[in-house]
């Protein structure tokens, strides 16, 4: 068995390719090596993006500027106000694509120490910047004001890798400055006209007279000819307008800036703008990561269907074709998998992901035509899966000598049981087969992959080809609670008894797993944990919110509620943006929860676990075929009273309220769903 990576395919945990360190221009970074952005202030627009230190000021250095599909149109965007530098007070995003800073100058000639100005400027990742200087005096200010702009056109890898190159000289265009350099150009004009526009050093100035208490504008617009079609203003029903209010005022902010953040992460499908995805993340991972699309795309079913089937239709384009051992698989890049394992490839997460969204998308309320069109695709999914697998049907891994992942089986388990129930349902055969088949692989897991000790034992994270057990525990253990929506609000049988499906939730919820913030990728008394690793003991919210919603299920809400509140106090320690990742360090009273530096911020799959999460609360099992949605919530309550608005199923807005005593009441819902058993 053999699935191909795609020549030229990055890593999906990869960052920007950086030079060879033994041929490093000086500055370089080395190989591997990224900026720091974990205090960067980042608006999302894109294929727009504005990286900003706290106090505003674009100085040139570092990664900050305006990027437009990965070039740098601006570095450097420095504002003097009477020769002085406005001293900062205030720096933060007002939404994914937009950022706020605030400034005071102390004029020369004023009466005391206070500041008479106040500069304030909005700075939007479409590429505008309005400064607004306001006059707090009580006589007429005549202000000169300087901005240095500057630009070196790079791409984000260069600027990433340490080498941009030097700053390209300006040229007066228009009411502003002109760049251009290997084919490219970078305009930015000034509104109103500035008095001088000094080219050689890149400055624009005013002279502007400010009455008492009155104010006055100046408008930048960084722009290129290149021409770029934002999903944005496009979007339409693709994330449903959704809202959370209730006793918990952080569950409103984690879905507002959840979505938010979603939403400013959608981008076109280049030959089929009709579709749409998010990028994996920002600013290191803005491109297609097929297994990370479809995560979001399952997580965000609440708030309809529309991205899930374009991430379907996108997939089904690249699925492989042939008779060879490849065909049905989908391709997709490599994951690093912490230290004990190789690294995984993330082709076969998708490929088994494919039937899986598909199967739950419908329960939604995806269209039954629209089903129907992908319903061949997912049986080439599972013709390969069955293909791929050994006669107990334990999948192995390309590339890894034979390497049988646990979380891969469970990936296989969910792909079996939920198509079996879909072609059952619309007509296909193949469904006792795959019921067959998965029962297999149930019994021979149990047998191959628990480890048995005086603890209660624990699931093996891997077996090798020649059966030795790979013994660390790590999140990725929490796949195995995830079993998969079936008819008539169902969850799926899992790979492991009830025994055993116990003491997994009990060590989920030890303090070597739980680290008070989230879930540790890899347990605190593992060999070689690290808790900034990337899978080696960080925290990646996806697989917290994953443990959540399956504990929930499975009866156990202790231990899912306090991840759950780990979770939403890293969220508001983080503004609710959260990272792909952040450390795994034990939560003590009064500490914080530590960035990762290079961590993507925003990143789909977190802004998609972000929803995940709160819709875990409601657990909302909806069966639109069936024409019943079912109520699961968490019986603790354990953020009070919550209201969910805005949701979709059925194409129609759903709205879900939990009481504090843990019952949960549907107050709107598409004509015909009943509330079902």
């Amino acid at each position: 068995m053999a699935l191909s990576v795609p020549p030229g395919t990055r890593w999906a945990g990869d960052r920007p390719a950086v030079p060879s360190p033994g041929f490093a221009p000086a500055g370089a970074r080395r190989r591997g090596e990224l900026p720091s952005v974990h205090n960067a202030l980042i608006c999302v627009a894109l294929p727009g993006l504005a990286v900003s230190p706290e106090h505003g000021q674009l100085t040139g250095q570092g990664f900050d500027g305006y990027y437009q599909s990965g070039r740098r149109l601006l570095s450097r965007c420095h504002v003097r106000v009477s020769g002085r530098e406005p001293v900062a007070v205030r720096g933060g995003l007002i939404a994914a694509g937009r950022a706020r800073f605030v400034a005071v100058v102390r004029l020369p000639g004023a009466p005391g120490p206070d500041p008479e100005l106040v500069v304030e400027r909005l700075r939007s990742a479409e590429g505008t910047e309005r400064i607004t200087l306001r006059s707090a005096s009580d006589r007429v200010l005549r202000v000169p004001v300087e901005i240095a702009l500057g630009t070196d056109l790079a791409f984000l890898g260069a600027v990433a890798a340490g080498s941009p190159g030097p700053e390209l000289p300006a040229g007066v265009h228009g009411a502003g400055l002109r760049w251009t350099g290997a084919g490219f150009h970078s305009v930015v004009t000034a509104d109103p006209p500035p008095e001088d526009a000094l080219a050689a050093t890149g400055l624009l100035r005013w002279d502007l007279e400010l009455p008492p208490g009155s104010s006055r504008d100046i408008e930048l617009r960084i722009r290129t000819d290149a021409s770029s079609r934002p999903a944005g203003p496009l979007l339409g029903g693709a994330l449903s307008p959704a809202s959370a209010d209730g006793d918990d005022p952080r569950a409103r902010a984690l879905l507002r800036t959840s979505l938010d953040d979603l939403r400013a992460m959608l981008v076109r499908d280049p030959g089929h703008p009709a579709d749409i995805y998010p990028v994996a993340g920002v600013p290191w991972r803005c491109g297609f990561a097929p297994a990370e699309v479809l995560w979001t795309a399952r997580m965000t079913l609440p708030l309809g269907t529309r991205l899930a089937a374009a991430a379907l239709r996108r997939l089904a384009r690249t699925q492989l074709e042939g008779g060879g051992p490849e065909a049905g698989s989908i391709p997709g890049p490599l994951r690093d998998a912490g230290p004990h394992l190789p690294p995984s490839c993330t082709g076969v997460e998708a490929t088994l992901l494919f039937p899986v969204l598909l199967a739950e998308a419908r329960r939604w309320g995806l269209p039954d035509r629209e089903v129907a069109g992908f319903l061949p695709a997912a049986e080439r999914c599972l013709a390969w899966l069955r293909a791929s697998a050994n006669g107990e049907s334990l999948l192995g891994e390309p590339g890894a000598g034979g390497l049988q992942r646990a979380e891969t089986q469970a990936h296989a388990y969910r792909a079996a049981v939920l198509s079996a129930e879909l072609l059952d349902e619309c007509g296909r055969p193949g469904g006792d087969s795959w019921r067959e088949w998965a029962a297999r692989l149930r019994s021979a897991f149990r047998q191959a992959f628990w480890i048995e000790d005086r603890t209660g034992g624990r699931p093996a994270a891997a077996r090798t080809a020649d059966g030795r057990l790979v013994p660390h525990l790590g999140a990725g253990a929490a796949h195995l609670l995830d079993t998969g929506l079936l008819g008539g609000g169902r969850f799926a049988e899992g790979l492991l008894d009830k025994v055993s499906t116990e003491q997994l939730a009990r060590l989920l919820g030890s303090p070597a797993m739980d680290s008070g913030w989230g879930l540790r990728s890899l347990g605190a008394r593992e060999r070689g944990h690290n808790p900034f690793g990337h899978r080696g003991g960080a925290v990646r919210l996806h697989e917290t919110a994953l443990a959540v919603a399956g504990l929930a299920a499975s009866g156990f809400e202790k231990e899912a509620c306090s991840l759950l509140s780990g979770a939403l106090a890293a969220a508001e320690a983080f503004g609710y943006r959260l990272p792909e990742m952040y450390a795994g360090v034990q939560r003590t009273e009064g500490s914080v929860p530590l960035p990762h530096p290079a961590a993507c911020r925003p990143a789909a799959v977190s802004a998609a676990a972000g929803i995940h999460l709160l819709a875990s609360l409601a657990g909302i099992r909806p069966d639109v075929p069936s024409g019943t949605v079912a109520l699961r919530p968490m019986s603790s309550a354990p953020l009070g009273a919550i209201q969910l608005s805005g949701l979709s199923v059925a194409g129609e807005p759903f709205s879900v309220r939990v009481s504090r005593l843990g019952l949960g009441m549907v107050e709107e819902a598409a004509a015909g769903l009943q509330l079902g058993s």
